[in-house]
């Protein structure tokens, strides 16, 4: 993997975490948080998808490396949306 494939696997972490971050309804952080939730995102939606049996539906082949891309918009909405509910402030 070169620098050409790092920067664009992060890209495309980084429009996952967002995209999860929208779905899960609670935006915290910038561009390295999103970056973050989306291989994040990824790692706990590739897990869920095994547990459960699923297959692959869209993954991304970046220089030799392969990155879910639907289980890590689910998954990284699945941790933003937990995350939101445990930091709320209760008023």
């Amino acid at each position: 993997m070169n620098w050409v494939d790092l920067l664009i696997l992060l890209l495309v972490a980084g429009i996952c975490g967002a995209l999860g971050q929208a779905i899960g309804g609670y935006t915290r952080g910038g561009c390295l948080v999103s970056i973050a939730l989306g291989f994040i995102g990824a790692l706990l939606g590739v897990w869920l998808a095994r547990a459960l049996n699923l297959p692959e539906v869209f993954a991304l082949r970046i220089g030799g490396t392969s990155f879910p891309v639907v289980w890590s918009i689910i998954g990284a909405a699945l941790f933003v949306a937990v995350i939101g509910l445990i930091s709320r402030s209760r008023a």
